[in-house]
């Protein structure tokens, strides 16, 4: 089985941006270099396919503080991998950087990217207060690029799984990561093996095939019959496989406890979440719904949260004008007088970026716990916890397509266009040449 993962906004890349500056390496960061580095000398030991020079001098510019040159050496690597749908083949690197010295690799430039782009309090923030929250020895899942890249960095050793083992479920379909998941933490935890993944992917083809022919497939589901075979390609065929292996990484390992930072939502996992600080727990088993200590402890949490961030001062009665005034004074005209949050946040879109996800990501779970609802009280209350989430997610980063096209919904089912429509408009105020914003303004106003 061979798939080509396609890159996301917020998924494990090495595109070519100036993540590398000429500036003094944070300890933290030099330490998981030097590890990663390690990791791949070992591994390498292994193979029999040599690994390209360009990979050791990648970790040699890094080491000496040379990021122009890491830049160019991250893009050659990326583009000669043959791992993603717009690079090429080159038969003196591919072979090699087709198995698990990869992932070290990957990992190492991810990191470098989520410190150059982060400011440095702020990502500490994002994650020590993950890592605080998650009991020693359990596995995590980690979405998005600083909810896997930080989390790894920060932790006391991703290695040795100290606080706990580090995954990420973007990459479980891919057979060099599993190897090299096997190759840290085989043996005290449970890593599905290349049957695993083989069945996995069978069963997905016997499903995907069934509700093509019912027409049931999902959104953005690339399912076609060629020469009567099932062919699938994608982002959502690729997580709906990792989500079947995430199933029996849960199974398999039944005395840990899970969290996961999402990052592609996968339906069959709602059941099972509930808010966990910035991120999410996943439960072994379906809970039976969302109590209300759990609404309580989540709301306060965000509340103090987002009060240090941009200034508390949302509630259930901030009104959707509220929100948008803020949007176009912090985010659009960059007016900081009276601002009495945190002005490094108002300032820093990657944080801005993570912290919206974050929340945005709680509130979806609200929305699927609405749309579950025993009876119309506990809907209701449903979705005045996903209301309140939204509007704080939205008001930490307006730019959020993720946000606003949730909260539009939201407000649409709830018989308020008007306020949806002024979500829109200020969006696009934000980000006047989003095609896809511009799509929702017309649409909303059409639905006026």
């Amino acid at each position: 089985m061979i798939l080509i993962f396609p890159r996301t906004a917020l998924t494990c890349s090495l595109a070519v941006i100036s993540f590398f500056n000429a500036r003094a390496v944070d300890p933290d960061l030099a330490r998981f270099a030097t590890a990663k580095q390690a990791q791949v000398r070992e591994y390498a030991q292994t193979l029999t396919n040599r690994i390209p020079s360009i990979v050791w001098s990648l970790f040699d510019a890094v080491r000496v503080d040379d990021w122009e040159t890491a830049t160019n050496l991250a893009a050659r690597i990326d583009q000669a991998s043959g791992r993603f749908p717009d690079s090429g083949t080159n038969e003196t690197f591919s072979p090699a950087l087709r198995t698990l010295i990869w992932p070290p690799i990957s990992e190492m430039v991810g990191a470098c990217e989520q410190f150059h782009d982060w400011d440095n309090t702020l990502l500490r923030r994002f994650g020590n207060e993950i890592i605080d929250s998650i009991p020693r020895g359990s596995i995590y899942f980690g979405g998005t690029d600083p909810g896997r890249f930080v989390i790894s960095v920060l932790s006391e050793s991703q290695r040795e799984g100290k606080p706990f083992f580090t995954l990420t479920q973007n990459q479980l379909a891919d057979h060099s990561y599993l190897d090299y998941l096997r190759k840290m933490y085989g043996g005290r935890i449970y890593i599905p093996t290349d049957d695993d993944s083989e069945a996995a992917f069978r069963d997905y083809l016997a499903d995907a095939r069934a509700r093509l022919k019912n027409g049931k497939l999902n959104p953005g589901e690339d399912v076609r019959i060629v020469d009567n075979k099932v062919q699938v390609s994608g982002q959502v065929a690729v997580m709906a496989i990792n989500g079947l292996l995430i199933k029996i990484i849960l199974n398999k390992n039944p005395s840990r406890e899970f969290y996961i930072e999402e990052s592609f939502p996968l339906e069959w996992m709602y059941a099972q979440l509930s808010p966990h600080g910035l991120i999410l727990q996943l439960h072994p088993k379906p809970i039976a719904g969302l109590n209300t200590e759990m609404v309580r402890k989540d709301q306060a949490y965000w509340k103090k949260f987002v009060g240090e961030l941009i200034g508390d001062w949302i509630s259930d009665k901030t009104s959707t004008r509220e929100v948008c005034d803020f949007a176009d004074k912090i985010f659009l005209r960059k007016d900081y007088e009276g601002f009495k949050g945190d002005t490094r946040f108002a300032k820093n879109e990657e944080a801005q970026k993570a912290f919206s996800k974050l929340r945005s990501s709680i509130a979806g779970l609200y929305i699927w716990r609405a749309q579950h609802a025993r009876d119309a009280g506990e809907k209701s209350e449903a979705q005045e916890s996903a209301d309140l989430a939204l509007r704080q997610a939205y008001a930490l980063y307006p730019a959020s397509p993720e946000a606003l096209f949730r909260y539009t919904k939201l407000l649409t089912e709830l018989n308020r266009p008007d306020d949806a429509f002024l979500l829109a408009k200020t969006s696009l105020r934000l980000d006047p040449a989003n095609a896809s914003v511009q799509g929702l303004v017309r649409s909303l106003r059409r639905a006026q």
